[in-house]
């Protein structure tokens, strides 16, 4: 189970919760932070967050923090869809040219070439429409309700 940290930003009658999930980088696991350009690169896009509803058996307030997790399954899937459907469309696809150019004495290897990008592209586009799919079905649940966060402002 994958884990991340929410914060509640509304809470309606119904149980529904608006929460907010800092996205994290995974370029910040080395010590080299100075002196790499792909973590400067990953500081620049950092403050990203998203919002989305999920529901809880008990209400909450805003401000306060949530464990939530995703199956790893969900995850897997949605990498598979991403960056193995149009590996396996360019394979397709070339398998495809090949076999048309033999079969109209076209150079089967044009064909391969052509019809290569045109797999991938169509396998790309049915795997985010299925990655939709997915997603809409891949609700994360409440693991832990862990109170208010604590702020670091000081009190004058």
């Amino acid at each position: 189970m994958m884990e991340e940290m929410a914060r509640v930003i509304a809470c309606d009658n119904q149980g529904w919760l608006t929460v907010e999930v800092q996205l994290k980088s995974s370029c910040k696991s080395c010590n080299n932070g100075d002196s790499c350009g792909t973590s400067a690169v990953a500081q620049a896009f950092s403050g990203k967050t998203q919002q989305f509803a999920i529901y809880s058996e008990r209400p909450c307030q805003p401000g306060e923090l949530l464990k939530l997790g995703l199956p790893e399954r969900t995850l897997l899937k949605a990498a598979a869809l991403m960056y193995l459907m149009p590996l396996l469309g360019i394979f397709i696809g070339a398998t495809f040219g090949q076999w048309l150019g033999s079969l109209l004495a076209w150079d089967s290897d044009m064909g391969a070439i052509l019809f290569a990008p045109l797999g991938a592209f169509a396998s790309w586009f049915a795997g985010r429409h299925y990655l939709k799919r997915l997603e809409a079905d891949a609700q994360p649940v409440i693991l832990a309700y862990l109170g208010l966060g604590v702020s670091l402002q000081s009190a004058d």
